[in-house]
């Protein structure tokens, strides 16, 4: 879920009437569709949105949208709703009679509102003692209905104090089912709780309630939430925790208060275990709490796997090899035989290499030979992409980690964990340089103590999008047995791809093809932003499906080594849109982009509850502007987003390198440009080479490559879990 504050700034239409019928509620988030009886129409009007509760009889307003349906017709999308006690008598009998008020059945209702009117409620509310005047009343019905009349109430003022705030219902939902009654007080007290405990509010939506109710700027706690907050976007660069230093000096610019404040937020937030202090290559550090578990669950998780014995019979190598060679006609090399030895005899185990290393064949045959014994094995990696590669290289089926470990859209939690383990003799993961430490953390705890893992990965690739650098400390820390794969096949030596990919991992300029050579992988030369950026949208809508019957917008993907610059991957982006796909009438602006049918997206972030998750890449096949919905087809499944959360949304025609982990493409092509000189590493480029399968093309300056090649230097992920691992 992402965090916005709230409020977009768009004018919102406005209607109320009473509520005749209610025709669903969702009880768990509030969601209700309601049928209203409102002054002018002559129809009953269809209103959908959020409110804890809802009776007929009651008086709902409601600022948001018209929108046309396709089956339903017209019907109001409510971003506020908020729901009063009835006023006419009808009403009022109907919705006493609901139910809704304990005590109070279509009986009573018809008594008390015979016997008081429209003062009814007043009755309930000021002179209680006034009920026994209703036949049948006694003290036990009377003490019923007040204390029902009371939770009602709450409920309401509740509601009306978040709206008065700036939160839109359905936030107002969940806050009000996360603290009940003492929603008011809580985020009177301190609104900054609200980013801590549910799921879609972060500090910046907490911190816009905070400024509306006059919380100072630099009260304790906002320095306090603003530690957390400096930390989580610490963790979006990959660090686990911060130097204190650091921390401090960041925390600072994010709230703009003084260094003091921070120091006495980052002790307080110690003393609360919010935050924990730790020290990292004896450096004084702070974690953010769930990380810092997470890490420290990751080593516990490895110890454990590693004891005991494989939980299959031995296996007699000798025999093995030469039968899985026969079945898969295949040749293994001496290395790959070693590994298959190795791997037959292990509890836990890394596979390490770069392309063209044999890492597949390994993976296939080691399957074969386990599956052969009637081994049980799953098989997962990280993304869709990669999971749906590991399944054609295996013919078995593998799944991403959230489908494996079964996530509950609603919580974000996974079925899957230390009580309810997954069920296998041997879990294989693939891509595991895109593992972060909290997934590792999650799918290391679903593994039976019985069961053997095979972790899978490059090393020399980009480490993971989220937090730590999982598979590259399990190698250094020495904890694990490894096997690392370097000695490069003849197929796929004789591509340039491959040869490149090495030459730049072990620091050496590649080799490019002389002038009228067949190759896989070129260099165009351009000095200039601009001439980059036009080379690159005349290959790929003119040169290269010319030359290779390749589709522009399904074969090739532009990999840039950032996102900004006119050679980053938004400025490339729009050109090639409108190269290929130019807006039009029919288009949705939303978010900064035109989306248009045809057009190829990136989901940028997990949504479980719509099951797609970042780096996904789909096309825009319809966009209804009545429903004020866009769908999308992510590998024959279609996805469709309301207008609103068309942020979860960007164009695709490039993207930057980074969200390009474990996919390969047909065809890629790559910028190469000084103006990234702060991105330019050798991990990087490499990691965008090693995406292409057929054909890689570099453009751009040869010095910027050549500052990549020699630029080793990686920036430091603040990270504890190789001390932990290196003393298991």
């Amino acid at each position: 879920m992402t965090d916005h504050a709230p409020n977009s700034g768009t004018e919102l239409d406005r209607l109320s009437g009473l509520v005749e019928r209610v025709t669903y509620h969702n009880g768990e988030n509030g969601y209700c569709v309601l049928r209203l009886k409102v002054k002018g129409e002559r129809d009953l009007v269809t209103v959908l949105g959020y409110t804890p509760t809802v009776t007929p009889g009651e008086y709902a307003s409601a600022s948001g949208n018209w929108v046309t349906d396709r089956e339903h017709g017209r019907q109001f999308r409510a971003v506020f709703l908020k729901i009063s006690p009835p006023n006419t008598l009808t009403g009022i009998e109907r919705y006493l009679g609901s139910g809704m008020v304990k005590g109070i059945g279509p009986i009573y209702a018809g008594r008390l509102v015979k016997a008081f009117g429209a003062e009814v409620f007043d009755v309930i509310e000021r002179t209680p003692e006034r009920l026994f005047e209703v036949d049948g009343i006694g003290a036990k019905r009377a003490k019923k209905i007040t204390s029902g009349w009371a939770d009602q109430k709450i409920v309401r003022e509740i509601m009306v104090f978040l709206h008065a705030h700036g939160v839109s219902t359905s936030r107002a939902v969940r806050i009000f089912k996360t603290y009940g009654q003492d929603a008011v007080a809580v985020v009177s007290e301190n609104p900054y709780r609200l980013a801590r405990d549910i799921r879609g509010i972060g500090f910046l939506s907490a911190d816009t309630i905070a400024q509306k109710i006059g919380i100072a700027k630099d009260a304790p706690m906002r320095a306090q939430a603003g530690v957390s907050y400096a930390l989580s976007e610490a963790s979006s660069q990959g660090h686990c925790g911060l130097p204190y230093t650091e921390l401090v000096k960041l925390a600072v610019k994010l709230l703009d208060i003084p260094a003091q404040a921070i120091e006495a937020a980052i002790a307080e937030e110690i003393a609360q275990e919010v935050v924990i202090s730790e020290t990292v290559d004896g450096a004084p550090c702070v974690f953010l709490a769930q990380l810092y578990h997470a890490e420290q669950s990751i080593a516990t998780q490895l110890d454990r796997l590693k004891r005991g014995s494989p939980p299959w019979p031995d296996f007699d190598a000798d025999k093995a090899i030469p039968w899985v060679e026969h079945k898969l006609a295949i040749t293994l090399a001496d290395s790959q035989k070693a590994a298959i030895r190795l791997a037959l005899a292990s509890k836990l185990l890394v596979i390490t290499g770069g392309p063209g290393v044999g890492k597949t064949t390994l993976v296939n045959s080691i399957l074969t030979i386990m599956r052969a014994k009637q081994v049980k094995a799953l098989l997962c990696a990280p993304t869709g992409r990669a999971a749906k590669r590991l399944s054609e290289s295996t013919g078995l089926e593998a799944k991403t980690i959230h489908r494996l470990l079964e996530i509950d859209p609603l919580t974000g939690q996974f079925k899957r964990n230390e009580d309810s383990p997954l069920d296998c003799d041997l879990l294989v993961a693939d891509e595991c340089s895109m593992i972060d430490v909290p997934l590792a953390n999650q799918l290391l705890k679903a593994v039976a103590s019985r069961s053997a893992v095979i972790l899978v990965g490059d090393v020399d690739q980009l480490p993971s999008v989220g937090p730590g650098q999982v598979l590259a400390d399990l190698i250094d820390s020495g904890a694990v047995p490894v096997i690392r794969l370097t000695e490069v096949f003849r197929q796929a030596a004789s591509s340039r791809i491959v040869r490149s990919a090495h030459q730049i991992n072990q620091g050496v300029y590649p080799s490019f093809p002389q002038k009228g050579e067949e190759s896989d992988f070129y260099f165009v030369h351009a000095d200039e932003p601009e001439t980059i950026a036009s080379i690159v949208v005349d290959l790929v809508k003119t040169r290269l499906p010319k030359k290779y019957a390749v589709d522009p917008v399904r074969d090739i993907q532009v990999l840039c080594p950032m996102n900004r610059g006119m050679t980053g991957a938004r400025g490339i982006n729009q050109a090639l849109q409108a190269a290929l796909n130019p807006p039009n009438e029919n288009s949705v602006e939303k978010f900064g982009y035109a989306f248009s049918v045809g057009d190829k997206v990136m989901q940028i972030e997990n949504n479980y509850d719509r099951d797609v998750y970042n780096g996904d890449i789909g096309f825009v096949t319809g966009i209804d502007r009545e429903e004020e919905e866009l769908v999308v087809d992510f590998d024959g499944r279609s996805v469709i987003y309301p207008f609103g959360e068309l942020d979860e949304l960007v164009l695709c025609y490039a993207t930057t390198i980074h969200k390009s982990q474990g996919s390969e493409y047909p065809v890629v092509v790559i910028p190469v440009s000084t103006q990234h000189f702060m991105m330019l590493k050798r991990n990087l480029i490499y990691t965008g080479i090693t995406r292409g399968k057929n054909l890689v093309v570099l453009v751009g300056q040869k010095k910027a490559l050549a500052m990549a090649v020699k630029g080793k230097q990686v920036e430091r992920r603040w990270s504890k879990l190789k001390e932990r691992l290196v003393s298991l």
